[in-house]
């Protein structure tokens, strides 16, 4: 006798709501983190930032010839940098977001062609015996790129580019003695304000 066979092929079994739930969420964070902004600027780190750079504008206008105080500077950026990163991590991981996201490359890649330049200007200018211009240079320079950067952060850090960029541009007018002065008002004054302002909006 042959077997009985249904007319109809028995339905797939349903897939369960916490499934398709955990779907959509995935593609929503997806989606956010594509077209969401950089929020793990750190804003204690800024103000730390800010902090050492003013020590640094001290001991550099203390120092005896202009290679003492470069490398005062150069040390201080090197700090300033390792401090932005470990905050920014920090600050990532207590929001429980990826710290390589896609804003985040965005960033990097609107302050990344500043910041080369300004590495390979400061060799040439020291070099050839232009030191006077380099802090009006790299006023200018980081305030291009934290304003470009910036377009793929919060609101506050496009408008401390700015500020950097107006800064920059009083400090190709100023006299040599104000080097150090604008300078802490820059990278010290600027980054304690702003990064105040970040961690009491944003947090971190």
């Amino acid at each position: 006798m042959a077997a009985v066979r249904p007319i109809r092929s028995a339905p797939p079994e349903p897939i369960g709501l916490h499934v398709q739930a955990m779907d959509n969420l995935r593609f929503i964070r997806s989606t956010m983190e594509s077209a969401g902004s950089f929020t793990a600027v750190p804003g204690r780190g800024g103000v730390l930032m800010g902090a050492t750079a003013l020590f640094a504008a001290f001991a550099a206008h203390l120092s005896a010839n202009s290679r003492d105080w470069l490398e005062v500077w150069m040390g201080e950026a090197v700090l300033a940098l390792a401090i932005g990163l470990g905050f920014s991590y920090r600050k990532a991981m207590q929001n429980s977001t990826p710290l390589l996201s896609k804003p985040f490359r965005r960033f990097v890649l609107g302050v990344a062609p500043s910041v080369f330049a300004g590495a390979l200007l400061t060799f040439v200018f020291y070099r050839r015996g232009l030191s006077q211009l380099l802090p009006a240079m790299w006023l200018l320079l980081y305030g291009a790129g934290i304003t470009s950067g910036g377009a793929f952060s919060v609101r506050v850090v496009p408008v401390m580019g700015m500020s950097f960029l107006a800064l920059g541009s009083l400090a190709t007018l100023a006299p040599l003695r104000f080097a150090d002065p604008l300078l802490a008002i820059g990278f010290g004054g600027f980054h304690i304000v702003f990064g105040w302002v970040i961690a009491r909006r944003y947090g971190g």
